[in-house]
């Protein structure tokens, strides 16, 4: 059974997914910080850079957003979950032929400074990079995905029906707009040829109307915004197979209504509006479930358990028996631990939102059979997820890695703000490692000043700690050098933080010597 619940607050927009009761995609969306994906723009490029073979463009966003050289030319890289069927004719057939062999134009003979160019927004804005863009164009429908400048049509793998996919060709083939690709979305299958025509009818207005608007307008500008999220994942998940729809706002739950009576009137019926008292998620039992989702460690049944650290560069998944002793032999038991885990690391990566690149660390196990047995579980639960995935072979060193695309900010770096205290590594100096630094900075100050009265400024737990155990240490060092030396304690001052202040001069001796 798959459900979809939405929360409507007062200052963001909430949707999970359900699959058996269990949650397995959560969205959230913020006023200040509305996603850009498929937003288009006009845009200014405001530095082109051949050593990587990217430009920077302007869009009016705080940061510049990043075009690639691959992103220049027409591609389908992104719908490869779609059988495309039909190449491009003449000119687009040699030049998609000569891209294939060797690669994209420079990206410097293709833009120039200041040059004005319509761009898409691919990927959300993630840590210090800026937003990435492509100048192929894609508008999502409801039943087709609208794709100017190119002349394929396509149908989705997951229309099963040989006969359904040949009518949604032949359909396509003969009512495909010039000079645009056509690929027909999973919501196809069995729909009237009215209704897709429509679809394909409102895209192509839709892109005339994009074209005219950038015509005119003056970069940057926002030629066209996305739809909302509450639409947008009606549009692209709504299917026969979701069994219903619970929204607990009575406007947003008119307008969801209005959209399917539009283009799927027959779903109509599995929009339910909530009414009770008792808050949606807490009903559902999502709100505990969405907690867990910033935690480190998630237990598996049978006492297993796995850990998830995101760094920059990738995520590291390690698995564990934690717990769990098995009843025969250890292989059986390692065995089971990886297959638990093999079914919960897909739900943990579609949860949190997580992408790039996946590393994970099984349990090392003997048999090869096994290790098949393990990475074939976790192929079959990826395949569940919206966002393309893919899982190699078990490496030499036990290690499985799993790439999965990346479009928007992790849950994790969604809710959370890096540490003030450790700055992100996780870590704090010990007491007793910063004692001795500030020792040796004294040491520093004797001998090669002739200060006679310092202060040592310090966070106040530091300094009970200095008071405590090293004001020995400091006796001996105002015997060696001849200097008096105060602890000052500054709540302001953070736990690494310190100053060593002459108190003749009031200067920062630490600054100073530095």
């Amino acid at each position: 059974m798959k459900e979809i619940i939405i929360n409507i607050g007062s200052l963001e927009i909430r949707v999970a997914m359900l699959e058996d009761g269990e949650l397995v995609e959560f969205l959230v969306e913020r006023e200040e910080s509305k996603r850009l994906v498929g937003d288009l723009y006009l845009g200014r490029v405001n530095a082109i850079l051949p050593g990587i073979q990217a430009a920077f463009v302007d869009i009016g966003y705080e940061k510049a957003g990043f075009l690639h050289a691959s992103d220049l030319s027409a591609s389908l890289d992104a719908f490869q979950e779609f059988d495309i069927v039909e190449a491009p004719r003449g000119r687009g057939r040699q030049r998609v032929a000569q891209e294939k062999k060797n690669g994209p134009p420079p990206i410097e003979k293709v833009l120039q400074k200041g040059q004005e160019v319509l761009v898409q927004v691919m990927k959300e804005a993630i840590g210090t990079k800026g937003p990435r863009l492509s100048t192929q164009v894609s508008l999502p429908g409801r039943f087709v995905v609208y794709l100017p400048n190119l002349d394929y049509l396509g149908v989705s793998r997951k229309i099963e029906s040989g006969q359904e996919r040949a009518r949604l060709k032949n359909f396509i083939a003969r009512r495909k707009p010039p000079n645009a690709a056509i690929i027909a979305r999973t919501a196809c299958a069995g729909v009237d040829s009215k209704q897709i025509m429509a679809d394909i009818n409102y895209l192509h207005e839709l892109w005339q109307d994009i074209k005219a608007r950038s015509e005119k307008g003056a970069a940057p500008l926002r030629i066209h915004e996305e739809v909302g999220l509450l639409i947008g994942m009606v549009r692209d998940v709504m299917t026969d197979d979701v069994d219903r729809i619970v929204v607990d706002n009575e406007r947003e739950y008119k307008q969801l209504q209005e959209y399917l009576k539009t283009f799927s009137p027959h779903l109509c019926s599995r929009v339910n509006l909530y009414r009770d008292k008792q808050p949606i998620f807490d009903k559902f039992n999502i709100e505990r479930e969405i907690e867990k989702t910033l935690d480190r460690k998630i237990w598996l049944k049978k006492g297993g358990y796995i850990t998830i650290d995101q760094t920059e560069a990738l995520v590291a998944v390690d698995v564990n028996t934690g717990r769990y002793v098995g009843k025969r032999d250890q292989e059986e038991t390692i065995l089971e631990t990886n297959l638990l885990a093999a079914k919960e690391i897909p739900r943990q990566l579609r949860l949190r939102d997580i992408g790039g690149i996946i590393v994970i660390d099984f349990i090392d196990m003997e048999t090869e059979a096994n290790k098949r047995k393990v990475v074939g579980e976790l192929r079959q639960n990826l395949r569940r997820d919206r966002s393309r995935s893919k899982a190699f072979a078990v490496s030499d060193l036990g290690l499985v890695e799993v790439s999965r695309k990346r479009v928007r900010p992790s849950l994790l770096h969604f809710f959370s703000d890096e540490c003030p205290y450790c700055k992100g590594v996780g870590k704090v100096l010990s007491f007793d490692s910063l004692a001795n630094k500030i020792e040796q900075w004294i040491r520093r100050i004797g001998s090669r000043t002739d200060e006679r009265r310092i202060q040592i400024r310090v966070n106040s737990s530091l300094a009970l700690f200095l008071e405590e155990g090293r004001r020995g240490v400091f006796d001996s060092m105002e015997r060696l050098y001849k200097m008096k030396i105060e602890i000052q304690d500054d709540p302001r001052l953070h736990r690494e933080d310190f100053k060593i202040v002459s108190m003749r001069t009031f200067r920062d001796l630490v600054q100073e010597l530095s």
